[in-house]
Order: structure tokens, then sequence, then C-alpha cells
């Protein structure tokens, strides 16, 4: 690997579409998929044994109480669901595999991205590559300048090589069944598998999603954290006791669109929700504030978890009590995440003229690690100094145009930008060749693209906000955006007028009396 390569390639992104045994679903009240506990596909037989010696506080202990749960789910969502793309595919559809093709795409898709943002995506997808066989054919090209922007970008490339196992291994026919769909399908996880047999072909498995994971954890009063082994167990053994056998897609929807729309993780709208009446969660708060007012002194009807021995694993840990100001967000605590790492790299747009303008430099990153098969502006490694910075960006320009004037190149401010688990500040340089002979040659791995063409290639989100800055300095141009959380000389404020008037009074009386000063040393 090229170090230019290294300050963003040397760590492994969370992926959930290459690592869906744990597989993410950012879907948070902003209506993104959140991430979901994704082990294993069948239920496991340590989920029984995990069933019976819980509490029966954390439990569905009858069929009354799940068939009200399931009635008063669906009925919501029939009334209350979102219309959504992959929905209207999923129920106009006939064919299966066409079906459940449309149900993977938009399942990927919404892996860490949120639904509003995914629409234009899964839209413009589905009209390109319709059919399971139009995506195998396609190149990775093609499914890196289509996905970007998208991020995780490697969920399309999975979703691709899916594709093509499917049409030249399988006959073209999808997996039926959970079991069989994470077993064959790379990059199909536990989640995903459920999703896709019981939205497509109507399996009766149960599904847990991060969206999911919270409904279930305030339903049942699960405080632990639901990413941990022992929760996940019980979470996945629960979504299977509820599962509608009759309605195992829509029911999986229901709980998902629950999540998303009114158990959110922060203000929940508790009176909007259709299980309240059987929601543990919501049972504690009113349980505590009789406590809190004294009402409820010696009451013998508040249930509450009495485990057989010792603490109670799935209740709130002893290190995190109950706060009366969270309410039902008591459910569930989760562990707190790491920060990301701090890396920085510098980066150089390379532009020069061309016959349809200018034209600017772009290689591509290896195939594989972070933004595989992505193009970017040239790159290397933060370097402790301006002088040693200069140098190693130059070299790597030229390795790629030849020869260049070392000192046309400027520092134009920087980028910051965090991946998963990287906050990474590209320091930004520009370098215009003028009155040269355009570079008409470069080796395998790079080329030059117009500005129209750079805004429609495989290109990140990070190099756009590069090529923002870029553009903010040139001539009469000022294009610094803090969404971007760009920072260059070109976006600083400029005075109001009253204020250049007070400074050029002051700064003409410092100038005279700095000169007064240096009279009188002398």
């Amino acid at each position: 690997m090229r170090k230019p390569r290294a300050a963003v390639g040397s760590g492994h992104r969370k992926q959930a579409a290459s690592q869906e045994g744990r597989q993410k679903h950012a879907k948070n009240n902003s209506q993104a998929k959140p991430s979901a506990c994704d082990a294993g596909l069948a239920r496991q037989p340590e989920e029984v044994v995990l069933q019976a010696s819980v509490s029966s506080y954390h439990l569905f202990r009858d069929v009354a109480e799940v068939t009200a749960f399931r009635g008063s789910l669906l009925s919501w969502y029939d009334q209350e669901k979102r219309d959504l793309p992959w929905r209207r595919r999923a129920e106009d559809e006939m064919d299966l595999d066409r079906r459940a093709y449309a149900v993977w795409v938009s399942e990927v898709m919404l892996q860490q991205t949120q639904v509003a943002t995914v629409i234009n995506y899964y839209t413009g997808w589905m009209q390109k590559w319709p059919t399971l066989q139009d995506l195998a054919s396609a190149s990775l090209e093609e499914v890196n300048q289509l996905w970007a922007g998208l991020g995780y970008y490697s969920r399309g490339r999975r979703l691709q090589e899916g594709a093509r196992k499917v049409v030249e291994e399988l006959g073209g026919h999808m997996p039926r069944t959970a079991e069989t769909l994470q077993q064959l399908l790379p990059g199909v996880g536990r989640y995903t598998a459920g999703a896709i047999a019981s939205i497509a072909f109507g399996q009766a498995t149960g599904v847990v999603d991060g969206n999911v994971a919270r409904v279930l954890c305030r339903v049942r009063a699960i405080g632990a954290d639901p990413s941990s082994t022992l929760v996940s167990q019980q979470l996945w053994g629960l979504a299977q006791q509820l599962v509608d056998p009759a309605r195992p897609g829509d029911f999986n929807q229901a709980a998902m669109e629950l999540g998303a729309t009114v158990c959110t993780p922060q203000r929940p709208l508790c009176s909007q929700c259709p299980v309240e009446s059987l929601c543990r969660a919501r049972q504690r708060v009113e349980q505590e504030q009789l406590l809190a007012s004294g009402s409820l002194s010696g009451s013998p009807d508040v249930e509450e978890c009495a485990p057989n021995t010792g603490h109670c694993h799935l209740c709130l840990p002893p290190s995190e009590p109950w706060d009366q100001t969270l309410g039902v967000v008591n459910f569930p605590r989760k562990a707190s995440r790491k920060p990301p790492r701090e890396e920085s790299s510098a980066t150089c747009v390379l532009e020069q003229p061309g016959a349809l303008g200018a034209q600017i430099l772009l290689v591509q990153r290896p195939n594989s690690g972070l933004l595989a098969g992505l193009w970017e502006f040239p790159s290397v490694t933060w370097e402790p100094s301006e002088q040693l910075q200069r140098k190693a960006l130059l070299q790597e320009l030229q390795r790629w145009a030849g020869p260049l004037p070392a000192t046309h190149l400027r520092h134009l401010g920087e980028v910051v930008h965090t991946f998963s688990h990287i906050k990474l500040t590209y320091q930004v340089y520009g370098l215009a060749l003028e009155g040269q002979t355009p570079v008409t040659t470069v080796p395998p791995g790079a080329r030059w693209l117009t500005q129209e063409e750079f805004h429609t290639a495989a290109v990140s989100t990070a190099m756009k906000k590069v090529f923002r800055v870029y553009q903010g300095q040139q001539p009469g141009t000022c294009m610094g955006s803090k969404r971007s959380q760009v920072s260059s000389p070109c976006s600083r404020k400029k005075p109001r007028m009253g204020q250049q008037v007070l400074d050029n009074f002051f700064r003409s009386h410092i100038s005279t009396d700095a000169h007064s000063l240096n009279s009188a040393a002398q």
C-alpha cells in the first residue's frame, strides 16, 4: 500500500456490510437504522436456557400478552407506516427474486444511514439496476460512483459481490430462508438475512436492529447494555417469540418503525405508543412517581424483577441506578463509545488548463481497506514540519504528473472529516499549472477530470469538502462552508464599516507612537 493511503487506510471501519456478525444499523430519532446485535442466525440453545434463568419480569409469560402486543403493534403500523419506496416495491413486486433483491438493497443502504438520505440513492440504484442480473453485470467503478456520498463504501461492493454470486452460482435465485441467506451471501448477517426472509418470503423469523432492541428493552425493562452477548441473546429470543407468523414481514417493519418514530432514543412519544399498556419501562416511571409522592408505600401490586440469586444481569447496572430525570430513557443504558482516533494528512488539488476547461488530478485508492477503489486527490501522511510536509507532497505529485514548480504549492486551509473510528484532518494545498505544457499521460491509477466530471465521479464526501476549500481560494471566490468543517483564510468574516474606521484610527496612532518610541530609544 502506498504511503499516501496509509493516513486513512491504516484502520478498519466498522462496516455493517463486511462484518455482519455485529451488523450496524444507525437509525436514530432522525430515522436512521441503529446498531444491531447480529451474531449467528438460528435461535441458539443458550437463548432457551437464558429464557428459563432470568426473572419473568423481563419476559412475555403467556400467549394472551404476546397476542395483545402483536395486534396492537400491527394495527398501529397499518395506520401510521411511512410511505417508503422499498416498501412499495416489496408490496407490489410479484417476482420473489426481484422482491428479495429490492429488500436487500434497502437494508444494506439503511445501515448507518438516515432514511431521508437513502431514499434518493435507493431510487437511483433501482432505476439503474432493477434486477440482480443488472447489478451483477455492472463494474465496481459504476457501483462506487453511484454510492459516492452514502458512506461505508464496502457495502456497495459487497452487495454487488452477492448479486454476482446469486447470478453465477445460484441460478439467479435468491436463497429462500434466513439461514441460507446468511450462509450463502457475502456480507449478509443475522439481521439482514432475517429482514429479507420475513419481508420478501414470509418466513416467521424475528429481527433485532437498534430500533427493535430499544423497543424490547423498554417494553421488558431491560437496562443492561444491549450490545452485550447476554442481553443480545435475550433480545433475539424475545423477537422470535413475538414475531407474528401470519405477517412476519409487516411485524418486523412495525417494530422498527415504532423505534424510529415513537420509541426514539431521546424524547420518546409514549402517549402515541400502541403498546404503552404493556411497557414495563412506562410502568416503572409511574411507580417511581408514586414513590416520590409517598402514595405507594407498602403497595403489593407493583411488579418488580425478583432474581433468584444476586443482581439481575438484565436490570439497570448497579453503577448506573435509576435516574428520575430520564424516565423511560433509563432503558437501555449503553456502554460509552470509544472516541475516534485522530490522524492527519496532507492533500493537494493539482489543476491544469484543458481543452474543455480546467482539469484536476485524481488518483485511485487501493481495492481493499477504507474507501477502497474510490478516487481522491494525491495525499501523504502528516509530517512534523511544514518544510517536510511540502517536500513529501511535492514528491507524491511528481510521481503522478512529472516535474512541477515547487514555488506554486500553496497551503489553503484544512478540512476535518470523521469516519466511524477515525477523525481525519486534511491539510489542503493547491497547485495550479499555468504557462506550462499540459500533462497528457499519467500512470495507471490516475486521471485528469474536469470539475463537472469530478462532481459525478466516485469520490468520498471528504474529497468534496477538500475541493470546496480549493474553490474558495481561487480568485473572486470565497466558498468555505461551516457545515463542511473547513478552515481557511477566506472564511474569516470581513469587519463591518464602523469597525474598519476604528481599526484604521488606532492603527495610525499605534504606528505614530511606535515611531516616537523608536526615536527616543536612539
